[in-house]
Order: structure tokens, then C-alpha cells, then sequence
């Protein structure tokens, strides 16, 4: 697992443990604790959550979920709201140049990766279940069992969440204050993966997934004064199937590769229209990549990797021209680790054609990407570290070709962004005690940026934004041993973010903070662990922040401060582990809103007890 005083790039990580110590119960929710990064919740217990790293864009930000990416090529954004916590063993940040060579060449394709690793191979776990109840109307039930056999190890993982997700709230709209409950709130959705890992011989091993996501919800839309019902629904089903083989064939030679197959199906809903509506999406994917690594020389390593996707969207607008994509993606990366220095340098080249039933595709996108990272160890526990990328996203399906609003010469929107920072490690083996803390500087310019712009009747997707970014994003980790069986356990991360618009200097908005960026956030937490229990206590705190890119009082939304406790006492009962936990959020009880107009709940409770035998 990768350490951020430790890496040339940025790298922060949460693990099993710590996921246990907040109020977290997915992956969207578990990232906002982390420095540099905007989730972006619509509120209620099944709100889509996107994650922003930098005030990129949540569509600069790719998921890899054990070891293979997700992807979405009709929005380019993933639900990270989807993935409950139930099996996941760590979650791990990274923006830039990744110190491991050894991956697949779309992960260097982002700008920041998230990773998530889940329990699904780890030996003799046994069987896990949990039940989970809360505020409004919250249930759910996860079970986790494994088996190792011989050669062959095999698990599986079910989850299933319902709310009704009425909670009442006050938002003050305009010069009205509204006070009523939340309206088409309600969540139903269940997860289930079958795992299987065979080992060929000591330095070979397959590994196979099934995945099954099905969800329901309403979507509560914008809370308007005159118009406060919502009627939209949302259908999701989600459906792969991945294999992965790996190959150690010496100590300076490795290779791996993978393959998957996914189906999404989407269905929106909305009857709250003067025509009603039901739009219906369906994406099919096929995937395969290989990587080859291998050690040059001393401190010297080297790793080329080629990766392939097919994407087809079809959908029931009027005129849709069911485009096809076909992408690659070919890296190539050397690693140079030795005495007091390690730099990492790659070049990703990517080809990417389309073809579509109606129409004309658009031209395709082909564009070389350099990457390094540099990191020095000046000793005492102190690096210094620098990094470059020069990266870019390709225009979603929906920009190119949703009727009425995709224009088919899009161009890539591309990204160069340079950091620099220093990192402190330190630990104390008498007192048993560590310290970790990062400080990162960066600097970024965003050009060929996609927004919507109007066209006479009618928005359309162009190529018009210029955005510059530069920030600072600061962490603390720190743990103490106090007596025995106490101890204590600090984190705290700050982030200043300025990115701003720089498209053209008459436009009223130059130079303006781009729209839902904070200048400051940050979070901290304590936890006291003791013998009988433990006991933590988590603050996220924003500042104020636009919904629009004019940085105008009517456009202001305000910030927020989030408090959470959360206490967890495990039991011993015979060979059973039960440990019971409660967390009750946003203690202040305030209707903050993230995205205007969608208030949060206020203060809420989570109660969960789980089985480990």
C-alpha cells in the first residue's frame, strides 16, 4: 500500500480500520476526507456522489476497482454512491505520475485515480455479516463469506440498502424560507460480486469477478418555492464480468493481463414534465490489457503496457446516431529507485476511433501524454518531491452526440499540471508513536475546456474554457500510544484551491473561481482507542462557494462545517467477534447544501453491528 510521505506524487490512503472510524458509508463518502478533493452529493441517503480532485472536473478523475477500471462513456462520470463499504479493505488517491510502473496503460489516462480494493481475495476470512438501520427510514444487511481450498480460494459479497429519505429540512430560497420534508428520496439497491482465485503454480495466478449492481430511486430534484415536487425516477442495473492473470516469472520479470465484459442499463423517469418522459440507456463494454515489467539493471526498472476498449451507447432520443468507440491506449514507463533518489517517468499514447448508424462520427483523437515524477530523501525523515503531467480527456458520447446539444468536432480537453512538495516522516519505537506530514504546491492551466454554451435556440457542447489552477493541499497523520491498550490518533488536511476562469478578459466572469471550487476546505479527526472501545470525533468544514462561474452575491453558496462522533465497541463470544457501532452525523443539524438547492440532511444516526466468525 503506497505511503504519501513516502511517494513522489501525492497519495492519500484509508484503510479498513480508518473506514470504520467515520461515519462513512460508501466510497463518495469516504473521499471527503481527503485533501484536494470535492464530492459532489445531491443529498439523501442514494444522491449520486462524483468526485473532483483539484477542481478538474469529476470527468479528469478515473476508478479503478480491484485493479480494473470503471468507466462511463456515455457521461464520463462514475456514481462512487454505488460502492458500500461492506467489503472494501482500502481506498488510495492518487493525482499525477503513479509511483508503480506496473499497471495498465488507461490508468495512466487520468489526470487523478481512485483505487479501490476490496476483501474479495485476501485468505480465511470467513464469514462477515452486518445489519445496518438509521434515520429515515434506513436499513441494510451485507454478508461476506471466503474459502480457501488447496489451490483455489473463492468468496462472495451481497449488500442491499433501502431508505425513504424524507428527512425535513429549512433553506432559505430567494427572500422565502422553506420548511417541509424532502420529496422522492427513496433508495433501493443491492450489490453482489463472486469472486473466484486460482493458483496455476507458485508464480502464476487467475482471478475472476462477477459483479451485479440493481438500484431504484427517486431524485429529488432542486428545491424550488413554487414548485417543490420532484417525480424523477432512476433505473440502474450494472452487470461485468472480469479475469485477470498474472504471471511472476522471475524476480526481474512479470507480466499481467486482463479482460472485461460490462453492461449498463439506465432508465430516467420523469413524470413532474408537461410531457412526461422515459430515456432509457444502455452501454455495452468490452475491455483487455497487458502489462509487461522488468528490471533493467540496478535500480532500474521498465514496463510497457497496451490497452483496448470497445464502447457502444444506444438510446431512444429522436435521431440517435448509436455511436460506437474504439480506443487504445500504449504506455511506456521507467522506474529508477536508488540510495537517495527515485524518479518515474511514462508516455501514454492515445488512438481513438468512432463510428456511428446516423450521420457522421467525429474525427477521433490521437495525442501523446508525458509524465514524470521526481522524489529526493534528504534524510531525517524528510523528501522533497516534483512532478509534471500533461493529460487530457476525451470528449464523453453525450458531448459528441446527444441530440440537439453534442457537436462532433469536439476537441480533447487537455490539462498540464506541476507539483511540488515536501514530506516528513517520523517514528518513535519507544513511545511507539508516528508522524506523517505532506505539503503540496501545484500549478495548472486547463485549455479547450467543454462547457454548454447557447446557440440561439439550443445549448451545444464547444471547446471555449481556459481555466488556471493553483493550490496548495496539506495532510497530517499522527498516532500516539498513551498507556497500554490507549492510544490516540490524529489526521487533519487543508486544501487551498484557486481556479479560475481565464477564457476571455471581457467577459464579466474572467478571473472569477470556477463554479462549486472552495478556496478552503479541510478535515480533521480524533480517535481515542481504550480496551472496552473506541471513540472519534471528525470535522469537514467548506468555505463558500458559486454555483455559477459569476462570482456575484445571488449566485453565493454558502459554507459549511460537518460534525460526526462515532463510537464502536467490539465483544468477544467465543470464537464469534460482534462488534457494534453508532454514528450520529452532522451534529449541528444544519441543512448545508453542497450543490444549491439540494439541502443535506441535517443531524442524523446510523446504528450497525456486525458478526465475524
Amino acid at each position: 500500500m503506497p505511503v504519501n510521505a513516502l511517494s513522489a506524487s501525492p497519495v492519500q490512503v484509508i484503510s479498513k480500520d480508518e473506514l470504520q472510524l467515520t461515519g462513512a458509508t460508501d466510497v463518495g463518502q469516504a473521499l471527503k476526507y481527503m485533501a484536494g478533493i470535492q464530492v459532489k452529493d445531491y443529498g439523501g441517503v442514494g444522491g449520486m456522489k462524483t468526485v473532483d480532485a483539484r477542481g478538474l472536473g469529476s470527468q479528469h478523475t478515473g476508478v479503478v476497482y480491484d485493479g480494473v477500471q470503471v468507466g462511463d462513456c456515455q457521461t464520463g462520470q462514475v456514481d462512487l454512491g454505488r460502492f458500500t463499504l461492506g467489503n472494501i479493505q482500502s481506498i488510495y488517491l492518487t493525482i499525477g505520475q503513479d509511483d508503480d510502473i506496473y499497471q495498465s496503460a488507461k490508468t495512466a489516462a487520468s489526470a487523478a485515480v481512485v483505487h479501490i480494493n476490496t476483501q474479495a481475495f485476501m485468505q480465511d476470512k470467513g464469514l462477515s455479516a452486518s445489519l445496518l438501520t438509521g434515520s429515515y427510514g434506513l436499513a441494510g444487511a451485507s454478508l461476506l463469506s471466503s474459502k480457501t481450498w488447496d489451490r483455489w480460494h473463492l468468496s462472495a459479497f451481497a449488500d442491499y440498502r433501502r431508505a425513504d429519505g424524507n428527512y425535513h429540512f429549512k433553506l432559505k430560497n430567494g427572500l422565502q424560507t422553506i420548511s417541509q420534508k424532502r420529496d422522492n428520496s427513496d433508495l433501493h439497491d443491492w450489490r453482489g460480486e463472486l469472486n473466484a482465485a486460482y493458483s496455476i503454480s507458485s508464480k502464476q495466478t487467475i482471478r475472476l469477478k462477477l459483479y451485479g449492481y440493481d438500484s431504484h430511486r427517486g431524485l429529488p430534484g432542486a428545491v424550488i418555492y413554487d414548485n417543490p415536487l420532484a417525480n424523477e425516477r432512476l433505473a440502474d442495473k450494472n452487470v461485468f464480468a472480469q479475469m485477470a492473470y498474472e504471471n511472476v516469472m522471475s524476480d526481474h520479470l512479470k507480466l499481467k493481463a486482463a479482460m472485461k465484459w460490462n453492461y449498463s442499463w439506465m432508465r430516467d423517469n420523469d413524470n413532474q414534465a408537461g410531457t412526461p418522459t422515459m430515456n432509457p440507456y444502455m452501454q455495452n463494454e468490452v475491455y483487455a490489457t497487458t502489462t509487461l515489467w522488468a528490471r533493467l539493471c540496478e535500480g532500474l526498472s521498465g514496463a510497457v503496457a497496451h490497452d483496448f476498449q470497445y464502447n457502444y451507447l444506444s438510446m431512444t432520443l429522436p435521431s440517435c446516431p448509436y455511436p460506437t468507440r474504439y480506443s487504445h491506449w500504449t504506455t511506456a514507463a521507467l522506474r529508477y529507485a536508488h540510495g537517495f533518489l527515485t524518479a518515474t517517468a511514462s508516455l501514454l499514447a492515445t488512438h481513438i476511433r468512432e463510428s456511428v448508424k446516423l450521420g457522421e462520427p467525429s474525427g477521433g483523437f490521437n495525442r501523446l501524454s508525458p509524465a514524470f515524477s521526481l522524489a529526493l530523501d534528504c534524510g531525517r525523515g524528510v523528501r522533497i518531491r516534483a512532478g509534471y503531467k500533461d493529460i487530457f480527456r476525451t470528449p464523453t458520447l453525450s458531448d459528441l452526440y446527444y441530440t440537439g446539444v453534442g457537436r462532433r468536432s469536439l476537441r480533447p480537453e487537455k490539462n498540464r499540471q506541476m507539483n511540488v512538495g515536501v514530506t516528513y516522516q517520523a517514528h518513535d519505537r519507544h513511545s511507539r508513536s508516528t508522524l506523517q506530514a505532506t505539503l503540496d504546491g501545484y500549478y495548472g492551466n486547463i485549455t479547450d475546456k467543454i462547457v454548454a454554451v447557447p446557440r440561439m435556440f439550443l445549448w451545444q457542447m464547444m471547446n471555449v474554457g481556459k481555466a488556471r489552477q493553483w493550490g496548495v493541499d496539506a495532510t497530517l497523520r499522527g498516532m500516539a500510544t498513551l498507556a497500554h491498550g490507549y492510544s490516540v490518533r490524529l489526521t487533519a488536511a487543508y486544501s487551498y484551491m484557486n481556479i479560475t476562469d481565464r477564457t476571455n478578459k471581457s467577459d464579466v466572469y474572467y478571473a472569477d473561481q470556477i463554479a462549486y471550487t472552495p478556496r478552503h476546505s479541510g478535515n480533521a479527526g480524533i480517535t481515542l482507542a481504550t480496551p472496552w472501545g473506541d471513540m472519534s470525533y471528525h470535522l469537514i468544514a467548506v468555505a463558500r462557494r458559486y454555483s455559477l462561474g459569476y462570482n456575484i452575491p445571488a449566485n453565493r453558496v454558502a459554507g459549511y462545517a460537518d460534525h460526526s462522533v462515532t463510537l464502536s465497541r467490539p465483544w468477544q463470544l467465543g470464537k464469534v467477534k460482534l462488534t457494534t457501532k453508532l454514528d450520529v452525523m452532522n451534529i449541528g443539524g444544519r441543512n448545508y447544501e453542497v450543490v444549491r438547492y439540494y439541502p443535506m440532511a441535517g443531524c442524523n444516526w446510523r446504528l450497525g453491528i456486525t458478526l465475524d466468525m
